[in-house]
């Protein structure tokens, strides 16, 4: 199993930033997904994710209205919009899979595979 994350970048606060996760290794659109983040000096937290078919998204209270997840099972994608981002944004993003539809939607996602160990580096400064 693989992520690989990418679009993070250095962006002024009020930005705007999309990320993108290309998966391999296992049957993608059997499997919801999500995004994390770790911030310098924290721990890993859960961000977002989007169930199997794409209709369903749940989102942490600190993003939701400005983070928007969406996937692509075609290409075996996973993507995160991030409008009106903040200083507290900054943070390495990561993406993994999640066991089922049904623990994402019961706000239980931690992540099924390893993550991996690069991320996507987003900054958020003036």
């Amino acid at each position: 199993v693989q992520f690989v994350e990418s679009g993070g970048s250095l962006v002024q606060p009020g930005g705007s930033l999309r990320l993108s996760c290309a998966a391999s290794g296992f049957i993608f659109s059997n499997y919801p997904m999500s995004w994390y983040r770790q911030a310098p000096g924290k721990e890993r937290e859960w961000v977002a994710s989007i169930i199997t078919n794409g209709r369903r998204t749940t989102y942490a209270d600190s993003v939701r209205g400005r983070f928007t997840i969406s996937r692509d099972n075609s290409k075996k994608a996973v993507y995160l919009e991030m409008n009106s981002l903040k200083l507290e944004d900054t943070a390495v993003y990561y993406c993994n899979a999640e066991r089922t539809d049904r623990n994402v939607l019961f706000g239980a996602a931690v992540g099924l595979f390893q993550f991996s160990d690069q991320g996507t580096q987003v900054t958020v400064s003036s």
